[in-house]
């Protein structure tokens, strides 16, 4: 992987294949870049250009105490000027959110397509106290708890669901991520109930999700394509409980670009 600097000086890892129109891919929460490998060679296949990249406190990037949503932005505007430059930038999950903040606040991400974006319209999600219960679990060392924390409060898995993944190693597995759940965690409480200057972007904005997917994720992408002047919502059936389908998504995406 190549190397590039955000603003703060925090070194973020990221990788190109293909080649054509560049397409930057934005992960979810607790994943890698080589978790969005997949999405990338379907990018590939299709004529793209496709940049994977670890976001902070993930992977072979770095990570900087007390981050937050500005930062997480501007370490995407990084990878884009890194890459030269992006036509468009695919998000998933949380990384669709990100994508839509980083967009909203200048950052020359070329056309949207935002993948079940978790945006809690109603306020109704978990509370403000959750990203600082998460780095205390952290700071204590045990990353481990702050995953499980995160699943159980901010995804709202079962806890039935949580602890069989501790029971298969799972949850150790996903622990060096920890950090990363306290970003995502104040990237989504921070864009709640989304104000004029988030939805009122100027990139086109496709919003994506599966026919089959976790109803929270129906609503907030089907009211974030109604929200945002012009965008267009297009479901894609071969994507399945907030899994994105590899080719089906690379296919929505050739036709627009």
């Amino acid at each position: 992987m190549e190397i590039t600097t955000s603003a703060d000086g925090t070194a973020i890892a990221f990788a190109a294949i293909g080649q054509g129109r560049t397409i930057v891919i934005v992960n979810g929460a607790l994943s890698t870049a080589a978790d969005a490998a997949p999405l990338a060679h379907a990018l590939s296949d299709a004529g793209f250009r496709a940049v994977t990249w670890d976001r902070r406190a993930r992977g072979a990037s770095d990570d900087r105490p007390g981050s937050g949503p500005d930062d997480e932005a501007a370490d995407l505007a990084a990878v884009i000027d890194a890459a030269g430059g992006a036509d468009a930038v695919l998000g998933h999950s949380s990384g669709a959110v990100l994508a839509l903040y980083a967009a909203s606040r200048g950052v020359a991400t070329g056309a949207l397509f935002l993948s079940e974006p978790p945006i809690d319209f109603d306020g109704s999600g978990f509370g403000e106290e959750l990203p600082d219960k998460l780095q205390a679990l952290v700071d204590a060392g045990t990353p481990e708890e702050a995953v499980a924390s995160f699943q159980l409060d901010a995804v709202g898995l079962p806890a039935a669901m949580v602890e069989a993944e501790r029971g298969n190693g799972q949850l150790a597995a996903l622990a060096p991520l920890g950090q990363s759940t306290v970003y995502d965690a104040r990237l989504t409480l921070g864009l709640r109930q989304p104000d004029a200057t988030l939805l009122d972007v100027a990139p086109p904005v496709t919003v994506l999700r599966g026919e089959q997917t976790f109803p929270f994720l129906i609503g907030s992408s089907d009211r974030l394509a109604a929200e945002i002047p012009k965008a267009e919502l297009v479901i894609v059936p071969e994507s399945v409980m907030h899994r994105p389908d590899p080719t089906a998504t690379a296919k929505v995406i050739a036709e627009r670009l």
